[in-house]
């Protein structure tokens, strides 16, 4: 796998709504993260193959994207199964789902979707 030639952590979005996976990019991008983003599961799971990340992020909408998501991170777990994993979703969809490291809940909220990403990428910053 490829690693990072910037030195920046490195992130694949994996987000099925075409408004908000950009919105969400910037918002890493301008966090000093490196970001490589996808509409769909089955190309962020090809794309997960082409390189190393610090962080897979995975947008979940609604209970019914659960099951998607929670197929695309058991087969990044499975094969990789020390690769950190987090789910974006609300409160409810959070109680749902026992895949992922970690769950970003950002409420709409811009601010706390970065820090809830800094504080799973870099912990000790």
């Amino acid at each position: 796998m490829e690693s990072p030639i910037s030195g920046k952590r490195a992130i694949l979005h994996v987000c099925t709504r075409e408004t908000i996976r950009p919105l969400r990019d910037r918002i890493l991008t301008l966090q000093g993260f490196e970001v490589d983003s996808t509409l769909n599961y089955k190309d962020g799971l090809s794309m997960f193959w082409g390189r190393h990340y610090d962080l897979v992020l995975i947008d979940v909408e609604g209970e019914s994207g659960i099951r998607d998501a929670e197929h695309l991170c058991s087969e990044i777990k499975t094969a990789q199964p020390e690769q950190i994993i987090a789910f974006v979703c609300n409160w409810r969809v959070s109680i749902l789902t026992d895949c992922p490291d970690e769950i970003v809940r950002t409420e709409f909220d811009p601010a706390a979707f970065a820090q809830g990403v800094k504080d799973i990428v870099l912990p000790n910053a």
